[in-house]
């Protein structure tokens, strides 16, 4: 199990859509907060949020439907996931 902390799985996810609402983007950071996912957000553009997002692989599975369904305020239409090259080492 310590093994499993010591190198999650790192993916970017991008999600698309009617997304710009404004409460969106603190409602990413509040879910990921507490799924314990370390993430960092990139706005991609209009209709566009992109996320990378590091963790154990169930969780962030949790992160995308949570992101699917999100706030009443937002449609999303796909999320795009790719895992993100690991550091050498």
């Amino acid at each position: 199990m310590s093994e499993q902390n010591r190198s999650p799985w790192r993916e970017r996810m991008t999600i698309l859509g009617d997304v710009e609402a404004a409460s969106f983007l603190p409602w990413i950071e509040r879910h990921a907060a507490k799924l314990g996912l370390a993430h960092a957000i990139c706005v991609g553009g209009p209709g566009r949020i992109e996320l990378e997002i590091a963790g154990p692989a169930e969780l962030i599975d949790m992160m995308e439907m949570g992101c699917s369904l999100g706030p009443i305020d937002v449609w999303v239409d796909a999320i795009h996931r790719a895992p993100v090259a690991g550091e050498s080492g």
